[in-house]
């Protein structure tokens, strides 16, 4: 048994190795390796695949929907079984990745929702309550997709220095715009070629050979890491004192009775009700508002994710040099509110603005000043989380998921009553409720974690 874990160990750190040689470069070990950038890279993937798996319904809904004789309303609730999920289980993904890990949380994960992608396309033509199937299947894929970003979070806790967090979160998230900018082309690509149902098969391929790279190339912690170099473990330990003072899990009642936590949360709710208009409505605003053809509203559809995945890394970038000059209450706070209260400036002038072309961009604007924030939200919930910073961030995502899915029944509300301007404008001024959330937040008062003894949760 001890020679075949023995056998098990040399093959996993083998391909570990092979994996971030042939995409970090080789190096001596007295060098400075940069092992936790390649993995920070790989979340970038997983990110962009996460993306890809839940945009590909909206475009091929149409198709489905034709095959299995589903209205609009129904293919609506199949589109919201998979918020719902996603919403519900962010918290215990969160709690789940701080008790064991994000390595192997995280690859489950990639694992179950390939398994429930592929599930999307096997689906009988004629079977019996295909509505109830597919509402259960996409609510399943979900609750697995939920685990990505409170994985990803604990990952940055574990792994990267303060100092850092910024654009480590930003590259993370440029993954959201890149897999949602690209799903439209591929997918449809795909249909045309070969089906609708073979898109669900190549995104299902896609995620699991993405998940089995993360969890051979990746460690809980860079200790664990036999590619991290003695120089790279001493600058990461240098910037994770604090956390890793604090190695208990946080109980609930503090993190719910903690300002930081709530106004952050609240913030979230509303940076999720603004982002989801552009993933779940844009694309229909364009094309029945505005009026631009099929090939003209997929082309500037794809804008406001372009903006995402470019400001992603860039507001990490302008986040860590402002923290390092000012503090994070500057490069974490104050940035975040003033780039979501110019989200608020481009949504309203977006709306007004008579050029369909002119106001795409404009538009667009506004989804990369909302993604500006995005580093800020989860770089400062793995600050004063620490050990915890799955749980808080999951509880933090669960806001959002919560605002998006409340611009999916909402958003088309309030279009019908009283137009899209008035959608838009409900939208700036929760953007600024947003951007006022921040000023309460200081995001140097760390949450204490329960004293060792009953009460606490001892990490591995």
């Amino acid at each position: 048994m001890q020679s075949w874990l023995a056998i098990t160990r040399f093959e996993g750190d083998f391909w570990t190795r092979f994996a971030i040689m042939n995409f970090a470069g080789e190096m001596s070990m007295t060098d400075s390796s940069h092992v936790r950038w390649f993995l920070i890279g790989w979340l970038f993937m997983l990110s962009a695949v996460a993306f890809l798996d839940r945009v590909n319904i909206s475009i091929a809904g149409s198709s489905l929907a034709a095959a299995y004789h589903l209205s609009n309303v129904q293919l609506g609730w199949v589109f919201s079984a998979f918020l719902a999920g996603y919403a519900l289980f962010q918290t215990p993904g969160g709690r789940l990745a701080d008790r064991l890990g994000p390595r192997r949380v995280l690859a489950a994960g990639v694992i179950w929702w390939g398994i429930f992608t592929a599930l999307t396309a096997a689906v009988p033509t004629g079977i019996r309550g295909a509505l109830f199937w597919f509402v259960s299947i996409r609510f399943l894929l979900g609750t697995g997709e939920a685990v990505v970003y409170p994985a990803s979070n604990q990952f940055v806790a574990r792994w990267i220095p303060t100092q850092e967090r910024g654009i480590a979160n930003g590259w993370i998230f440029a993954g959201v715009g890149a897999g949602a900018g690209l799903s439209p082309p591929l997918i449809t690509y795909i249909m045309l070629h070969y089906g609708w149902r073979a898109s669900f098969w190549v995104c299902a391929v896609i995620g699991l050979v993405a998940g089995l790279v993360w969890f051979i190339a990746a460690r809980d912690t860079p200790e664990e890491h036999s590619l991290v170099s003695e120089a790279e473990l001493a600058f990461i330990r240098s910037g994770l004192a604090a956390e890793r003072a604090r190695r208990a899990l946080v109980p609930w009642g503090t993190v719910l009775k903690s300002k930081e936590v709530l106004a952050i949360t609240l913030s979230y709710f509303s940076f999720g009700y603004v982002a989801w208009i552009f993933f779940s409505w844009f694309y229909i605003y364009l094309a029945q508002v505005r009026g631009l053809n099929l090939k003209a509203s997929a082309f500037y559809a794809m804008l406001p994710f372009l903006a995402m995945a470019a400001c992603c890394p860039l507001g990490g970038t302008i986040s860590d040099r402002l923290t390092r000059i000012y503090g994070p209450r500057v490069g974490r706070c104050y940035l975040a509110a003033v780039v979501i209260a110019v989200a608020a400036i481009f949504l309203v002038l977006g709306a007004e603005v008579q050029s369909a072309q002119l106001a795409s961009v404009v538009l667009a604007g506004g989804a990369g000043a909302l993604y500006l924030a995005q580093s800020s939200f989860w770089s400062v919930t793995a600050d004063i989380a620490g050990s915890s910073s799955g749980s808080v961030s999951g509880f933090m995502n669960m806001g959002a998921q919560i605002g998006g899915a409340l611009t999916a029944s909402l958003t088309p509300a309030i279009a019908s009553h009283f137009g899209w301007t008035a959608s838009f404008l409900v939208a700036a001024a929760l953007c600024l409720i947003g951007a006022a959330a921040w000023m309460v937040v200081d995001p140097k008062r760390t949450l204490e974690a329960a004293p060792v003894g009953a009460a606490a949760i001892s990490l591995p």
